[in-house]
């Protein structure tokens, strides 16, 4: 029997911190993520506030558009979660870094006191750097700012090869496309993979994206156009993820030999093609333990883990939690008594 994973139980506010001249990309995936109410997935859904800066509410403006934020620094106080976004326009490392205002790493300094969730789009991880939050912390930015986010401080961790880190109470996430990524990776959490599947159906965006930006470092756009390589490959291999699928039956379907494959796979996806599978089966397992009441071992059959044991495994890897408590998260209590889960 189909079920639908439970509601955030209390109304969830987002606070995006602008500056006075943001970039577009990463507040439209606050806007079009968490700005847009959703009843038929969860309700409530998120309240999104979009904050200026102590004199950006009427100044917002940005190759020639112009920003009002309906918000202000105070609004963000009882945010529950808080994205900081890139602080000086564009800048890429290029030394044209701009610190915020006090007023504005205060903001997020008192949040991260009280224990709210924090996010970074693209080189907003800079703001709580300067804030002084990302002290010990993994976290990532654009590739292009990574060095000089390292340099700067150099007691944070940071990894330019992911797409975003969760690093607990601090997310990061790298260049402004992938501020969708961590967005989603966001709602999977709060609503489960079904529902975060659903919203990136909507804005026609894949609801995970495998690899990391260091594929996209030194070629960021392919040299020539034409048709990716993989696609049939990849969807031949989702509708057969129960299978025993190898590496040499994914070659065969691409018309090339398994050593060629590896490679171009390697290059184009950003992972080995046992790795992206492996993901699948996870993502696949979410949904059904999310919507169903099958047992563990029937979906490790189900999706070509083999076994409960080989499922459990994959899964405490990648989600680092239990199928159970996962189940337990998302469905409530009344799938408890499912035997072997």
């Amino acid at each position: 029997m189909a079920r639908r994973p439970r509601a955030v139980p209390k109304r969830h506010v987002v606070a995006a911190i602008v500056p006075g001249e943001p970039s577009l990309l990463e507040l439209s995936a606050a806007v079009e993520v968490f700005g847009i109410a959703r009843p038929d997935f969860a309700d409530p859904w998120y309240e999104l506030r979009v904050c200026g800066g102590p004199e950006e509410a009427k100044t917002d403006t940005h190759y020639g558009l112009r920003v009002i934020a309906s918000h202000t620094l105070q609004d963000a106080a009882d945010a529950n979660t808080l994205i900081a976004m890139p602080w000086g326009g564009e800048w890429g490392g290029k030394g044209e870094k701009t610190t915020p205002p006090p007023e504005v790493l205060e903001v997020f300094r008192a949040a991260y006191a009280r224990g709210a969730r924090l996010l970074s789009f693209c080189t907003g991880a800079f703001v709580l750097a300067d804030a002084g939050l990302l002290h010990g912390r993994r976290v990532t930015t654009h590739w292009g700012a990574a060095d000089e986010l390292a340099a700067l401080y150099p007691e944070t961790e940071v990894d330019p090869s992911v797409l975003y880190v969760d690093d607990g109470q601090v997310l990061t996430s790298a260049g402004a496309a992938a501020s969708f990524d961590l967005a989603l990776h966001v709602v999977r959490l709060d609503h489960g993979a079904e529902v975060a599947n659903a919203v990136a159906r909507g804005l026609v965006i894949p609801p995970h994206r495998d690899g990391g930006q260091a594929q996209y470092v030194g070629a960021p756009v392919a040299p020539e156009p034409g048709p990716d390589p993989f696609r049939e490959t990849l969807d031949w291999a989702i509708e057969h993820m129960g299978e025993p699928l190898t590496v040499t039956d994914l070659a065969s379907r691409s018309l090339m030999s398994p050593r060629t494959f590896a490679r171009h796979f390697q290059s184009v996806v950003g992972t080995t093609p046992h790795s992206w599978l492996m993901r699948q089966r996870v993502l696949a397992t979410q949904q059904l333990l999310e919507t169903t009441d099958l047992s563990v071992e029937r979906i490790a059959m189900h999706v070509g883990f083999g076994s409960a044991a080989t499922l459990r495994n994959h899964f405490q890897r990648v989600v680092q939690t239990t199928p159970l408590a996962y189940r337990r998260t998302f469905c409530g209590s009344d799938l408890e008594a499912v035997a072997a889960n």
